[in-house]
């Protein structure tokens, strides 16, 4: 595939090549008391991150809300009723039709005050910084209240309402792009975002997560390859329990870095779920905040390689909500403001009675990384021999290998690619 002209590059002499979008409505989308996606994982990120000193200097944006104009580029009219209908219903009760119809009510997606307005806010941060991005006002833009990538076009989905990053995507095909690639990092399937574009040869979907047969929206098979004009634009590649650091990144470079450079993108979206840490109590990946940060890293990279340094990063998972994801998180942010922190550093002492404060019993983290080894060895080809250092028995490593050459041949034809060739 080849790339197209695109939107006009270039940064504006006035305006920052990076910026964060923040706004602390971000914290009203609260489901319930004990629902696990609790936006103090947001507020205790944006705490760490000022902690360091990383924020400081750096361009802040504060997002709109979506309109209902923007939630219909991907969502259907009756379900943003349903959704306006369910925050503002008494005892947040709504007709069994309307709960059933849409998803909204259930223990995945209580209904709760506001439950609109603080969808649209999210959904409003990932297409703010998409718009800085489009404008030219910024390279890089991360939104951490993003990454909704569960909800569908007339339900909600997995503590999705609104999908952002596909309103994102939606809009900026409407405006100068031709040819975006999506990478979800997220323990569970992208399937939101796959579906709404499964068949727009347009927008490239790669999913990185657990296995569907052991986890749930139990999709994201390799042999989802897109239909029609678009196949071979959803690449999906599921790895077993357990898999960590070296393992999964292994996976991704046998197959991310290949269909991003035959695909040629003029932006870069990644899905930065961080419930792929081994801590995480709803999946059973293994990474450490030291194997996260390596990915956010290596995303950013095939930005600045493919292109143009154009780089969209929004939240998504994550629910450990005070050891895991602050620091994660925080690292994306340093990533996309090219203000990198040495895993080794200590978290602030400030940072760490504010935590104690919100979870007195829970042992807090004390440096920015866990010791996780992010050293990995490099798939050579389908029957190759590992290299040294790894026996060939290993059955970790047969078992990563296997899913990294069944994607491969499911997609890689289809973007003209050698799937038993380790150097595509």
């Amino acid at each position: 595939m080849t790339a197209s002209t695109g939107p006009v590059g270039g940064i504006s002499p006035s305006g920052s090549d990076r910026v964060v979008v923040w706004s602390p409505d971000y914290l009203s989308y609260r489901w319930s008391p004990q629902h696990p996606m609790n936006p103090t994982r947001l507020e205790l990120t944006m705490d760490l991150a000022h902690g360091l000193g990383l924020i400081e200097g750096a361009e802040m944006v504060c997002p709109q809300a979506a309109t209902d104009a923007d939630l219909l580029r991907i969502h259907t009219p009756a379900y943003i009723e349903a959704v306006k209908q369910a925050g503002h219903s008494e005892n947040g009760v709504l007709p069994p039709e309307i709960e059933t119809r849409h998803g909204l009510g259930n223990d995945d997606n209580p209904i709760f005050p506001r439950m609109h307005e603080a969808s649209a806010i999210l959904a409003g941060g990932s297409l703010t910084a998409a718009k800085e991005i489009a404008a030219g006002r910024a390279r890089r833009a991360v939104s951490i209240g993003g990454g909704m990538h569960h909800a569908m076009a007339d339900w909600a989905s997995g503590f999705c309402v609104y999908n952002d990053a596909a309103i994102a995507i939606s809009w900026l095909l409407d405006n100068g792009f031709d040819r975006i690639a999506y990478i979800d990092i997220d323990a569970h399937h992208g399937d939101g975002v796959q579906h709404a574009f499964l068949g727009d040869p347009r927008v490239l979907t790669v999913s990185i997560h657990q296995h569907p047969a052991t986890l749930w929206p139990n999709t994201g098979w390799s042999s989802e390859v897109g239909s029609g004009a678009a196949e071979g634009t959803a690449i999906n590649l599921p790895v077993l329990p357990g898999t960590g650091d070296a393992l999964w990144l292994r996976a991704f470079h046998s197959v991310v870095p290949a269909a991003v450079a035959s695909f040629r993108p003029q932006i870069v979206i990644s899905q930065c779920g961080a419930d792929n840490h081994r801590e995480d109590p709803l999946a059973d990946l293994a990474l450490t905040v030291d194997g996260q940060r390596a990915a956010y890293l290596a995303m950013r990279d095939l930005a600045d390689r493919f292109a143009e340094g154009r780089w969209l990063a929004v939240g998504g998972g994550g629910y450990g909500l005070i050891r895991v994801v602050p620091r994660s998180w925080t690292h994306l942010i340093a990533a996309a403001l090219d203000r990198e922190i040495d895993p080794g550093t200590a978290v602030p002492v400030s940072w760490q009675e504010k935590a104690r404060t919100v979870a007195p019993s829970v042992e807090l983290p004390t440096t920015m990384g866990e010791g996780g080894d992010t050293a990995f060895l490099r798939w050579d080809g389908p029957g190759g021999t590992p290299e040294t250092g790894v026996a060939s028995v290993d059955r970790a490593l047969t078992r990563i290998d296997s899913a990294i050459i069944a994607t491969r041949r499911a997609t890689f034809p289809l973007l003209g690619l050698d799937p038993e060739d380790p150097r595509d």
